[in-house]
């Protein structure tokens, strides 16, 4: 059978599954009953799932956790995280345990600004180009009221729109640089409709304006940017430097070792892109579960890793007068309202968990997601070593790759209490019970 369709989106669902498994795969009742499998037996509630995106043949299952015990800002909070890599809730609630004893976490938001750029090529003189800018942006900005009523009514909308010659970098280059508050918005519908708006406005005008050719402008794209170094969240803790002493670890040694493994993820790329990689265990966990756009703040979040022109560590350590001080700065555009915030079932719940916050709230609560878990991991490595707890909880992925009984694994996880799990290691047991 051919591996080309025409028309495949205009299928139903069911004709869907039956091309895919006819086309592909050996076992064909296998292949379309486990599809099946992860429909939802609520029809209203899959026909939802459905909905989110296109050609949707099934649901794609991720583990639900909590982490308990944050302490931020002086509220407790159980912490929703949505991942499939084992360690990660387990490691954040470690960190919470921690620092819940020595204060909690404290965090502050910077600034929630955000960007999006109307990108254009002029080939006329700039002198022009910036005195029509400025007899133009009354216009920009009124003709896109009805689309900012709403929003300005909330206290939010367009803060700046600039003119920017890009054009030592690009021949003929240059941006409306347009800055928004979108308040418990993520803004990204907003935003592009400014945009989209701010575009066709300055197209008429010049257009119309004597002053220019027709052909000297050419508008090229209008978007926002999902680098919003202007929208930031700190998070942090401290406590004296004695008080991190636990486990015949003391405290000011262990500070100090910290603080390298830091400083070396500040200057070696290679290490700072697993430590940040690290972070984002935590941050893109609690995304997902209030269905935030996870490619979007992973993107946001590297670029600003790398702001000063070299990729380092996004969290940073000081020891001074024998506190010990461990923070972060990162962007964080997240919502609240909009998008999947409203509409998935478990989204809702997670938020309900939350307390219902709003989006600087929310950018607070992932920030501490982010810092708890590089925290932990960082504690490991200059402590016991990161495989000792990590492969610990991946014992249960190796036993379930094998398809151990209840039996085996009873038996599996008291022996790898007091002995080194590897993969290895695991698969030696398992062939020796069974022999």
């Amino acid at each position: 059978m051919t591996q080309k369709i025409s028309g495949f989106s205009k299928l139903s669902k069911i004709e869907k599954i039956n091309w895919l498994t006819q086309t592909y795969f050996s076992g064909k009742e296998t292949a379309s009953q486990l599809l099946k499998t992860y429909w939802n037996s609520d029809t209203k509630l899959q026909q939802l799932h459905d909905e989110f995106i296109e050609n949707t043949v099934t649901n794609y299952y991720l583990p639900l956790g909590v982490a308990p015990n944050f302490l931020i800002n002086d509220t407790y909070y159980t912490l929703p995280m949505a991942i499939e890599e084992s360690s990660v809730v387990a490691a954040a609630s470690k960190a919470a345990k921690f620092w819940e004893a020595r204060g909690g976490f404290k965090t502050t938001v910077l600034g929630t600004t955000k960007i999006g750029q109307v990108h254009f090529m002029y080939s006329g003189d700039f002198k022009r180009l910036e005195a029509f800018f400025n007899e133009i942006h009354p216009t920009l900005i009124k003709e896109a009221k009805p689309i900012t009523e709403n929003m300005e009514k909330r206290g939010g909308g367009i803060k700046a729109i600039e003119l920017v010659n890009k054009t030592a970098a690009l021949a003929n280059y240059y941006q409306l640089h347009c800055t928004f508050e979108t308040l418990d918005a993520m803004g990204a519908n907003f935003i592009n409709s400014c945009l989209e708006q701010f575009a066709q406005t300055f197209k008429n005008g010049f257009d119309a304006d004597i002053r220019f050719r027709e052909s000297e402008l050419s508008i090229i794209m209008s978007i926002l940017s999902n680098y919003v170094p202007d929208c930031i969240v700190r998070a942090e803790v401290s406590c004296p430097t004695a008080d991190l002493t636990e486990k015949g670890i003391d405290g000011e040694e262990f500070a100090e070792k910290f603080a390298q493994a830091i400083a070396i993820a500040e200057v070696e790329p290679y290490r700072a892109v697993t430590h940040n990689k690290g972070i984002m265990n935590g941050i893109d966990a609690v995304v997902l579960a209030t269905g935030n756009d996870f490619r979007a703040i992973e993107a946001g979040i590297h670029a600003y890793a790398s702001k000063d022109g070299m990729y380092k560590s996004l969290t940073h350590v000081s020891i001074e007068d024998g506190t010990f001080r461990f923070w972060m700065d990162i962007p964080l555009a997240v919502g609240t309202v909009g998008g999947l915030t409203k509409l998935h079932p478990l989204v809702k719940w997670c938020f309900e968990l939350l307390k219902q916050p709003n989006a600087k709230e929310l950018m607070q609560i992932i920030a501490v997601a982010g810092l708890a878990q590089n925290f932990a991991a960082v504690k490991s490595l200059t402590t016991t070593g990161i495989q000792q707890g990590h492969m610990k909880m991946h014992l249960m992925n190796i036993l379930n790759q094998f398809e151990a009984s209840s039996t085996e694994k009873e038996q599996a996880v008291t022996h790898f209490k007091t002995n080194p799990v590897t993969h290895s290691a695991v698969v030696h047991f398992i062939e020796k019970i069974r022999s």
